[in-house]
């Protein structure tokens, strides 16, 4: 499966978990993006999304735990840090792809935990260039 996990970049950015290598996923409590959170698994591939003022995919990383509750009782997981993209692929960018038209990204922007498609996952990293 495929995430897209949103973080503000001035409390914790894609560099901060490549400088870390991991980390724990938390402070999520919107309910559906818990459930999310709760339906990952270990090998899962989430793309890191910068909000604020960056609005862009930045970077990818991968679900090294299975989901477990932290003491406030909420989903969390473990992830480390894979590989930065060769190029941003912003929210503008995305939202003119048709494979995102109904997806959760564009139809509920403030949700922080996405999942996303085999065919979104590829088109993101089509715009990255990350892929022919």
């Amino acid at each position: 499966m495929y995430y897209l996990l949103k973080t503000e970049p001035f409390e914790y950015s894609y560099e901060d978990l490549r400088r870390e290598g991991k980390t724990k996923w938390d402070g999520v409590k919107n309910p559906l993006a818990q459930k999310y959170i709760a339906s990952m698994k270990e090998g899962d591939v989430c793309f890191i999304y910068h909000t604020g003022n960056i609005k862009a995919v930045v970077g990818l990383a991968e679900v090294i735990s299975k989901p477990y509750k932290d003491k406030n009782g909420l989903w969390v997981v473990d992830i480390r840090a894979t590989e930065r993209l060769k190029r941003y692929v912003f929210l503008r960018d995305i939202k003119e792809c048709a494979e995102f038209k109904e997806s959760p990204l564009t139809k509920i922007p403030r949700l922080s935990v996405v999942p996303l498609t085999q065919n979104q996952a590829e088109r993101i990293l089509k715009l990255s260039e990350h892929v022919e």
